[in-house]
């Protein structure tokens, strides 16, 4: 079956124009992306943290990939969450991680398998500890990061865990400046 490709892209600057339309990729990404506390956003934010901590060079991000990150051969899977939502709360949000098994889908037949697995090596939860108070999701300083191997993951059995677990399971828990050495550290054990 010939599989058909698209075309390499170049990441986008925020520039270019939309034609016939007199706005640009940034006017969109205004609209499209004004507030990094929504939920897709947020996950986007933190996937985008682990790329910056452990130096990956990836122009353009996969929305269907297996796995978040390649960082060499290690195959990453990033999961966010906050307690702080964009909507009105009355009390904090329950920290959790869900997704963590997934279907792989083929492309030769447009299928999904029919179990879910474990996709990546690492896992990096990343949980946004900001009360209402320093409701600033772009602090770094607000996020933390359990990073646990597949095989803790694994035997879990699990495919969500709250942030209590995750810590338990956690090679490490850690801010964003020690984040790469933690997935060093979970993808050897």
């Amino acid at each position: 079956m010939t599989m058909v490709e698209p075309p390499p892209l170049d990441p986008l600057t925020g520039d270019e124009r939309l034609l016939g339309v007199n706005a640009s990729v940034a006017d969109f990404w205004r609209f499209a992306l004004p507030d990094v506390t929504t939920n897709n956003v947020r996950g986007w934010l933190a996937e985008y943290l682990v790329w910056r901590a452990t130096g990956v060079e990836r122009p353009v991000r996969v929305e269907w990939d297996a796995f978040d990150v390649l960082w060499g051969d290690i195959r990453i899977e990033v999961k966010s969450s906050a307690l702080v939502q964009r909507w009105a709360q009355r009390q904090p949000s329950t920290l959790a991680f869900s997704g963590l098994r997934g279907k792989l889908l083929d492309p030769e037949t447009n299928t999904y398998a029919a179990e879910s697995t474990y996709n990546a090596d690492v896992y990096v939860l990343a949980a946004n500890l900001a009360g209402r108070e320093q409701f600033n999701q772009l602090d770094i300083g607000n996020w933390r990061f359990a990073v646990l191997s597949r095989v803790a993951l694994e035997a879990t059995g699990q495919s969500t865990l709250t942030w209590v677990r995750a810590q338990q399971l956690a090679t490490a828990v850690v801010g964003y400046y020690e984040l790469a050495a933690a997935i060093q550290e979970a993808s050897e054990g």
